[in-house]
């Protein structure tokens, strides 16, 4: 069983930036594939980037490519989402996801083994 739990939210300027973390329980958490999702109030929650197990492959939705950096640091079972240039319409919940089959990606209706419990993040306009 795996636990992740997120940290690094808040609110934060337009064109600001956050440091999202992502902490798994575990001895495995590098069998993992890591990745984070957010979900806007009134939205349908949405891909917002991947990383493979070794950190050497990383996807990212259209909207935050440029922006967004996932990495990872197996050695502190710890899966990060640097986000620069913020705007508002990235406010949202960001939930960090583990699956020890594949890659995550943005398939729809794809279940994933573990989630964490969110973390906020708002960007003032």
């Amino acid at each position: 069983q795996v636990q992740l739990v997120e940290s690094g939210g808040g609110l934060v300027q337009a064109g600001g930036s956050l440091r999202l973390s992502c902490a798994a329980s575990g001895r495995t958490f590098s069998s993992y594939y890591m990745g984070w999702f957010r979900q806007a109030p009134g939205k349908e929650r949405e891909f917002v980037a991947a990383i493979n197990r070794s950190g050497g492959s990383t996807n990212y939705a259209d909207s935050v490519k440029g922006r967004f950096t996932i990495s990872r640091d197996n050695a502190k079972n710890t899966v990060y989402l640097q986000m620069n240039s913020l705007k508002a319409e990235d406010t949202a919940d960001y939930y960090c996801v583990g699956d020890a089959r594949s890659m995550i990606t943005a398939t729809p209706g794809r279940t994933y083994n573990y989630w964490g419990q969110g973390t906020q993040v708002t960007v003032s306009s």
